[in-house]
């Protein structure tokens, strides 16, 4: 089977026991999806939703691939598995940013977030959120006036009254022009319900009232009349918690009446339990007690299997309410405390403080303690809503709602609009020309400096060379000096000697060789000098590294001691002073020096180290015959190092035992090149 008809074929399957969604308010104001599955179901429906969703792993990225996904996701959600809902909403969206369909992403992240509102409110108000964002940027204001409602179901389940009035607000505004009667007709629902929680009673009673406007509206429409009936319940519903509240129980008692119907018990128990407990409530408040516990026990029973904890917290505490006015504390009690902890456990702030309020007068023992907790809560929720600033939206709604009916635009705006515009343009024309006279003056200034900066580093030039010149000359001529005079002399003394030392006399002998020998070390550290001095700047261009390298593998063929040299690689040597460099390579130098001369050592290592903070560390540890370090009269050498180790502020220490060897430290903070 090719992929194209396999495809077509999963597309047709789905679409054979696919769902119709009708998305309507419930009594609450919430959003909620209904469908009718009609031939898999549970368990074996899944099986064969997981069979599609692999099959399609391997299909080409079109738009009825991604159709698909939205539909797998739509399954998924409908039967539950709000994890593999969420799974199928997830590839969607990838497939959709892969090639840049915006309408696709914008309905993914709306499906994302569907899938998450049961289980994560925080990440289902993001991805609404960012479906609203895309929404907008199409133009489509329906679709972001109902992300906007989203965000209001999220916060209005959460407590946040206010930032729900806001969003709602927001999308009555981008729905002004719609003609989506059943997402107006939630809008408004929503907006009533939040405002009953903000006990601003009248204006929730004129948006209800609104709602039912929709509903006649839908009518027109030729809606199915059952989904209107459903509509209009959950509207009485609304208005009669509103006549409660304001004490109107007759007005709740009559209309309530008149909903309960065998029909709405049999097509929406849910509903029915709902109307029936409003019902029992209002005769309760006006006394009236014949069958009200009947009623809220039955209103009770049906929404433990059919309705969801937010209804059984209302009904538990109207129960509660009514063991009170029954004198029956220890029930009240009872039932209360269960409705606290039901209330506390889906974060219902506000029927907390209810429960709470009234366990505070029933429970004398432990009265202080409910008050307080009462006390608390009620200050944090205050403290929340003090805080909020965006509580003036649903003015400007209806403000601009006033003024759109209005649709006048005066000469005298107009007016203001074109002057304003003129004096903007010239104040803009005033700032780009005294910006331009400003550059201009800024440009002028640095040519100036430029100048002046050549000038400087040309007569710093010629300073540096007329020095360099003249150190070279004195280094040449030195060097001239040492070679010419004094090794000449000393290697005719040298050579002398030699020939003296044919005599026989042992004691002449040995005396003439030492001579000989210390004469031969006098001609090479002179040589050295002179070969040094000859060099200009011998560390310019060369690798110190390198150096010191050389330095320890020439005195392989000439000395029995095994030197070895080890340094952090990553330590630039490049970027320190040359200062430094000489001292320490002149210390290095005398050091290996002294081993050859003295040590007998059949080991030395050259160890440098860079502690940090600019701290540089040199030892040398050799595993010859050692020294009394108290007794022994430090030589010309020692007083070198030390006296270079002092030239760069540094401290130098030596440990040595007879038989055990030497170690030489230098430790010296060097200064970076500026």
């Amino acid at each position: 089977m090719t992929a194209p008809f396999k495809i077509i074929c999963l597309f047709l399957l789905l679409t054979f026991f696919s769902c119709r969604k009708n998305e309507f308010a419930d009594s609450n104001g919430k959003t909620t999806i209904s469908f009718d599955d009609t031939y898999l179901k549970g368990e074996e429906k899944e099986k064969y939703l997981d069979s599609i969703f692999e099959l399609l792993k391997i299909q080409k990225n079109d738009s009825l691939t991604r159709s698909l996904h939205f539909k797998l996701s739509t399954e998924y959600y409908y039967n539950k598995n709000e994890k593999k809902s969420l799974a199928a909403s997830l590839e969607a969206l990838r497939l959709s940013i892969e090639v840049d369909d915006k309408e696709g992403i914008a309905k993914a992240f709306y499906y994302i977030g569907d899938s998450y509102g049961n289980v994560k409110k925080d990440s289902a108000y993001f991805y609404y959120l960012q479906a609203e964002k895309v929404y907008y940027k199409l133009s489509d204001y329906d679709n972001t006036a109902r992300m906007l409602f989203n965000k209001a179901c999220v916060l209005f389940y959460d407590g946040n009254y206010i930032e729900c009035e806001v969003e709602i607000s927001k999308a009555l505004q981008h729905l002004k022009e719609s003609k989506d009667q059943r997402l107006l007709y939630c809008c408004n629902a929503l907006m009533g319900n939040c405002l009953e929680k903000l006990v601003n009673y009248d204006k929730a009673l004129w948006y209800h009232q609104m709602a039912l406007n929709n509903l006649e509206k839908m009518k027109l429409n030729h809606i199915d009349k059952d989904e209107v009936n459903n509509y209009n319940v959950t509207a009485t519903i609304n208005i009669c918690n509103l006549y409660d509240l304001k004490g109107e129980y007759l007005k709740s008692i009559a209309k309530l009446e008149g909903l309960l119907t065998k029909d709405l018990e049999k097509k929406w128990p849910r509903l029915y339990a709902n109307v029936l407990s409003n019902l029992a409530y209002s005769k309760m408040k006006i006394g009236e007690y014949e069958n009200v516990h009947e009623m809220f026990t039955k209103s009770l029973e049906i929404l433990k299997n059919k309705g969801d904890e937010s209804d059984i917290l209302y009904k538990k505490i109207h129960i509660g309410e009514y063991f009170l006015t029954q004198k029956d504390t220890t029930k009240a009690i009872e039932v209360l405390k269960e409705a606290n902890v039901l209330a506390t456990r889906i974060k219902n702030s506000n029927e907390v403080l209810t429960s709470l309020k009234l366990l505070s007068t029933l429970d004398k023992e432990n009265s202080l303690y409910y008050a307080n907790e009462y006390i608390n809560l009620s200050d944090s929720i205050n403290i929340v809503q003090k805080n909020a600033h965006n509580k003036y939206a649903r003015i400007e709604y209806e403000t601009s709602r006033i003024e759109d009916e209005n649709k006048i635009l005066t000469k005298k705006n107009f007016y203001i609009l074109i002057i304003s515009f003129a004096l903007v343009l010239l104040l803009l024309i005033i700032v780009i020309l005294r910006y331009s006279k400003y550059k201009n003056k800024e440009l002028q200034f640095l040519k100036n400096q430029k100048s002046a900066n050549e000038e400087i580093y040309l007569l710093l030039m010629e300073q540096h060379e007329k020095i360099n010149n003249a150190r070279d000359n004195e280094k040449s001529k030195i060097a001239k000096e040492l070679h010419d005079g004094v090794m000449n002399r000393i290697y005719g003394v040298r050579m002398n000697l030699g020939f003296f030392n044919a005599k026989v006399e042992q004691e002449i002998i040995d005396k003439r060789k030492a001579y000989i020998f210390e004469l031969q070390n006098i001609e090479n550290e002179i040589r050295t000098i002179s070969h040094d001095l000859s060099n200009s700047s011998f560390l310019d261009g060369n690798d110190f590294n390198i150096l010191l390298l050389s330095l320890v593998e020439s005195q392989k063929d000439i000395s029995n001691t095994q030197f070895t040299y080890t340094t952090d690689e990553s330590f630039e040597w490049s970027t320190i002073q040359n200062i430094y460099k000489i001292n320490l390579y002149r210390i290095i130098q005398e050091a290996i020096l002294n081993v050859n001369k003295y040590a007998d050592a059949t080991k030395c290592e050259i160890r440098i180290q860079y502690q940090g903070s600019g701290f540089l560390k040199m030892s040398i540890t050799d595993n010859g015959q050692g020294f009394d370090t108290k007794t022994k009269k430090e030589g010309i050498g020692l007083n070198n190092m030390k006296e270079r180790t002092s030239s760069l502020k540094g401290q130098f220490t030596i440990e040595s035992e007879i038989g055990e060897g030497t170690k030489i430290e230098v430790t010296f903070k060097v200064r970076e090149l500026t």
